[in-house]
């Protein structure tokens, strides 16, 4: 809301309310707003060409299926959804694989938030061992 000073009707003292809106503030800071995002688009965007070569992945062929290895609260350890054990662990992830090199296959450890940090480094200690040496960790997202 705007006031009015002075006018006819009232002293040199005397306010009264003006209910019309101003917009030309808000449209002078809209129009400034929609310069700077016409110049900053593009500046954002990429000016140089380049041809880019094709892929040479053979037609078919697909990447591996990520290894999953869990560990629940009570201390046993699955791969995938098949049962394994701490001092076979390498072995059957060895053999789950097959030919492909164990140092550039990346394992993903899922386990229960109450699981013992024992059982947890056990496990690390037999990929290591085995010569699985790219681990991740899976949590989960905290729901908002």
């Amino acid at each position: 809301m705007a006031a009015k000073l002075g006018g006819p009707g009232g002293g040199k003292y005397h306010v009264e309310q003006n209910a019309d809106i101003n917009v030309t503030p808000f449209v002078d800071i809209m129009l400034v707003l929609l310069i700077i995002f016409m110049v900053a688009s593009s500046v954002a965007t990429v000016s140089v060409e380049v041809k880019l070569p094709l892929s040479q992945v053979p037609p078919g062929e697909n990447p591996p299926k990520p290894v999953f290895i869990s560990i629940t609260i009570d201390g046993r350890v699955y791969i995938g959804d098949g049962e394994s054990s701490f001092d076979t662990l390498g072995a059957d992830l060895n053999s789950q694989i097959g030919r492909r090199d164990p140092t550039k296959e990346r394992i993903f450890i899922r386990a229960d938030q109450q699981t013992r940090y024992g059982d947890f480094m056990h496990a690390m200690n037999s990929l290591q061992d085995a010569g699985f040496y790219s681990v991740a960790l899976v949590g989960e997202d905290k729901a908002e």
